[in-house]
This record gives C-alpha cells, sequence and structure tokens, in this order.
C-alpha cells in the first residue's frame, strides 16, 4: 500500500494524461514557436506521440512507477520525429530507472527520478543553462522541488513556477543548441518551444501529484 502523501502509479498515469491533455490544448502555440526558430513541429510530434503514450499504457497497465515511466519513455522515441522524442523519451525512460519497480515514491524519491530524468535530457542533448532549450525550464524546477522541503505538493508547485521562470527567460536568449542555434543573433526575442513543453510537464505534475 503506498504511504500516506506518497504518489503512486494512477498518480503518474494522471500525470501523463494531463500532460498529454495540454499538449493537445498548446499544440497550435508549440507549434508557432518552433516554426520561428525550428522546423515548425514541436506541437504536432509531442502531441502525436503523448497519443501513442496514452494508447500504449491504456493497452498495458503498468502496475509499478518503473513500468509506466519507462513504457512512456519507450513509445516517445519510438513514435516522435526530431529531437522531442529523443530527450522527452531519455527524460522518461531514466525517470522509470531511477524510481525503481515500487508502487509509490515519497518525496525524495520523485525528485530523485525527476532529477534523473533531467539528467538524462543533459546526456542526451549535451545542454548547459543558457542554451535556450528544455534544459533551461528543467534545471531550475528540480532545484527548486529540492529546496521545497519535505511536502510533494509544495516541492511540486515551486518546481512548476521555477520551470515558468525559467521558460520566460528563454526569450531574450541566443539559442546555443539545435536548429536555433543556426538563426544567431535572430533567435533573440523568441520563446523557446522546448522550454515552454517542459513547463506543461510540470505544470500537469503539480496539479496531479500535489
Amino acid at each position: 500500500m503506498p504511504t500516506e502523501g506518497a504518489v503512486d502509479v494512477a498518480a503518474l498515469r494522471r500525470w501523463i494524461d494531463a500532460f498529454a491533455g495540454d499538449v493537445a490544448e498548446h499544440q497550435e502555440e508549440l507549434t508557432r514557436l518552433d516554426s520561428a526558430i525550428g522546423d515548425a513541429d514541436h506541437g504536432s510530434n509531442l502531441a502525436r506521440g503523448m497519443k501513442a503514450v496514452l494508447a500504449a499504457l491504456d493497452s498495458e497497465r503498468p502496475a509499478t512507477a518503473g513500468a509506466l515511466l519507462k513504457r512512456t519513455g519507450m513509445t516517445l522515441v519510438s513514435t516522435v520525429g526530431g529531437a522531442s522524442g529523443p530527450l522527452y523519451g531519455t527524460f522518461f525512460l531514466r525517470m522509470g530507472t531511477a524510481a525503481g519497480e515500487v508502487e509509490s515514491l515519497d518525496t525524495a524519491a520523485l525528485g530523485a527520478a525527476l532529477r534523473a530524468g533531467v539528467g538524462g535530457i543533459v546526456a542526451r542533448g549535451k545542454s548547459e543553462l543558457g542554451d535556450k532549450t528544455m534544459y533551461d525550464a528543467l534545471a531550475p524546477a528540480v532545484d527548486a522541488y529540492d529546496a521545497a522541503g519535505d511536502e510533494v505538493g509544495a516541492a511540486l508547485r515551486a518546481a512548476s513556477d521555477a520551470a515558468d521562470r525559467g521558460r520566460d527567460a528563454t526569450i531574450p536568449l541566443q539559442a546555443r543548441k539545435g536548429r536555433a542555434s543556426y538563426l544567431g543573433e535572430r533567435s533573440v526575442g523568441h520563446q523557446d518551444p522546448g522550454a515552454t513543453s517542459a513547463a506543461l510537464l510540470l505544470g500537469a505534475a503539480a496539479r496531479t501529484l500535489g
């Protein structure tokens, strides 16, 4: 049985469902942002991938946190083109490995899993803070989570707020990674689409896991 205040498999599934819904709702915005500095496919690719994730989870119904997160990651890697599939896929795969085959996660275990996921994105994308990527939203989010204390809801709200600030902070940056980096100074003044979807991810977590 999950302990009081812990995040169980059902809650993790609600998070994935909420993120899929947010991506679908904001698909046009994500594509518009990506059209300015990328390939104009971030919204459509991620929406397609999350739709496939929901179908896979409905079919398999994973019983542990690790299995659910790994299935999410593997589905994204196999169905999403561009950079977002491998990056988000790696995030969930690393989260799943860190979480382990358990039925619930306490605040510390969830934080460790989130940080492992972000570490996977760094390993895959070689991104640093200030590169104008999704890492600019995720790095401050996991730091805020760890600094917020033992209550998972408060930690996730802090993480979501930090991700929103990190997303907004990408606007004046010049891109140093990915397709956007080819634009040089012309990338300045545009909000990064990856940081935007990452903020949606943390916002969905704050609503469903707290």
